[in-house]
């Protein structure tokens, strides 16, 4: 889930941006419980990419004081339902204390397995493409020895499932650099509607379109077949 629109959700509103990533994050807690209710296994978020850095500082801080909160509040909760915390991207630029609990969160709930939630915070789908490459070139690899198999072992969601669908909030077009190499035969979902928005009814409406769709990796549907 590429979760967008939380500024724009509160500019409508006339508060600041912060409130609105707040309001998303209360969101969250909902969209994780209708995932288990759906029988989701793997749940993906985008919750703060590389190029989020250049945002206004104030910005910025807020965003982590709110993943610090939302650690504070909800990983006993999210312990108890049966949700495995992991993380995609970088922890080095992160306040020594909040890579602490990131890093406890993730042990604490390394067992669970009702529901895999992957947080991509200070991540980049470029980025991890290229920390492979180079892990890839450290372990003295052979190029003839490279095949997309040995690539996914090298990526940060090694052990992973590739996403079936990638849902992106507030109508942008595009994938922002989110899973680029793990997407490449993802359905897409795009609604309107606003992160702090995206309620269980847009939720159950994704799956529904994406249980419709035909998924073909580049062959000639059954249905074309028998044309």
């Amino acid at each position: 889930m590429i979760m967008d629109g939380n500024g724009r959700w509160a500019a409508k509103r006339g508060l600041p941006r912060l409130a609105g990533h707040r309001a998303g994050t209360e969101n969250l807690r909902r969209i994780i419980r209708a995932s288990v209710e759906f029988g989701v296994k793997y749940l993906t978020i985008y919750a703060f990419s590389t190029e989020n850095w250049h945002r206004p500082k104030e910005e910025v801080d807020g965003l982590m004081n709110i993943l610090e909160d939302v650690i504070d509040r909800e990983l006993d909760e999210l312990n108890r339902e049966g949700v495995q915390l992991r993380h995609i991207g970088h922890l080095e630029r992160l306040a020594p204390t909040l890579q602490e609990k990131v890093q406890y969160a993730i042990e604490l709930t390394r067992n669970n397995s009702r529901l895999i939630l992957n947080i991509a915070f200070n991540y980049g789908g470029r980025d991890e493409i290229v920390c492979a490459i180079q892990r890839i070139l450290r372990d003295g690899i052979q190029p003839d020895e490279v095949t997309p198999e040995l690539v996914d072992r090298y990526m940060f969601t090694a052990g992973t499932p590739d996403p079936d669908l990638i849902i992106r909030t507030s109508g942008e077009m595009r994938v922002s650099n989110f899973l680029i190499w793990q997407g490449a035969y993802a359905e897409l979902f795009v609604t309107p509607v606003y992160w702090p928005d995206f309620d269980r009814e847009e939720y159950f409406k994704a799956l529904v379109e994406y249980g419709r769709r035909d998924r073909r990796y580049g062959r000639v549907s059954s249905s074309d077949l028998c044309e």
